[in-house]
């Protein structure tokens, strides 16, 4: 892919593969495949691995292999679309996981930035260009959230990913009027990935491709129906995105601003709220879990206050 190839496209309503962990905190695999299965028949645009809520940061080497190898197999066999998240803080390790995720064939590879010491420009582009030359020919999109040591402005990451056209999307937290200008600006020949709480306005902006969606997590069905009525009627899918923040604002917000917990606690919370599959709230050690029973506390008022994601 040279700077002269169109971008190809990726988007849509992406759901989150999560780890179901056992109390020795392995890896329940059985449960992982029952998971990516009701995935795949909740019929959501995509499958992506390894994002934050998937624990990429806590997995051993040869989990991850196996994690990727049954996400690839299932989706293959049902022609799922999947990216693989190749994403870990250390450089050389991100890079062998991008060389064995391409083997097997993915729509797309995520990476960070590498994360130990913020990356400046220069180096943030030659980090991209090797993990490029890695990927091997496979697309690559660029995960750069809020908690970030470095988190890039619109025309900082125009400048960093002109110059590696392997990258063809970003996914990357949304903000204001101004924002949404900038990235109109200075983001227009990539996929941008916003919160799945913010799909609606990001579409309406005429900028979001997509979600790697918290509100899958919640509802992959009713998170696909969504993403779907964004493109017959906005008004009613702006409507519902008020709820949804609403619920995650009075919910869910306060385990993170109040107690603490992780992203990844709160999304696993999210997916025992959905009660879809056989996830669970627990997280891998050292990371605090939030209790299931505030999960069942909330199934009902999830369901009352947003009936839409429930059909």
């Amino acid at each position: 892919m040279n700077a002269k190839t169109p971008r190809p496209a990726i988007s849509g309503n992406w759901a989150s593969l999560l780890l179901p962990i056992a109390a020795d905190d392995s890896i329940e695999f059985d449960k992982l495949g029952e998971e990516i299965d009701i995935l795949i028949d909740a019929g959501v645009d995509g499958i992506y691995s390894n994002g934050t809520a998937g624990e990429f940061h806590n997995q051993t080497e040869a989990e991850f292999d196996s994690i990727q190898a049954m996400l690839a197999e299932r989706c293959k066999a049902s022609s799922t679309p999947f990216v693989i998240g190749a994403c870990q803080p250390d450089p050389l390790i991100m890079l062998n996981r991008v060389r064995r995720a391409a083997a097997l064939d993915p729509r797309a590879i995520q990476v960070i930035l590498p994360d130990w010491w913020p990356l400046t420009d220069a180096e943030a582009v030659d980090f991209l260009k090797r993990t490029a030359e890695a990927a091997d020919r496979i697309p690559l999109i660029l995960y750069n959230p809020p908690h970030a040591k470095r988190v890039l402005a619109p025309r900082e990451l125009g400048m960093v990913c002109a110059a590696v056209p392997e990258v063809i999307g970003i996914k990357l937290a949304d903000g204001d009027a101004s924002w949404y200008a900038e990235a109109r600006r200075h983001l227009s020949g990539l996929s941008l990935f916003v919160p799945g709480h913010h799909l609606a306005t990001g579409t309406k902006e005429g900028v979001a491709a997509g979600s790697f969606s918290n509100v899958a997590c919640l509802s992959p069905r009713g998170a696909q129906a969504w993403t779907v009525s964004m493109r017959n009627d906005i008004d009613a899918a702006l409507d519902l995105e008020r709820r949804i923040c609403t619920f995650m604002d009075a919910h869910i917000v306060p385990f993170r601003q109040e107690f603490g917990y992780s992203n990844a606690a709160l999304d696993k919370l999210l997916s025992a709220i959905g009660n879809w599959g056989p996830v669970g709230t627990r997280l891998r050690f050292p990371y605090r879990s939030i209790d299931m029973a505030e999960a069942v506390r909330l199934r009902p008022i999830a369901r009352s206050e947003l009936p839409d994601l429930f059909p």
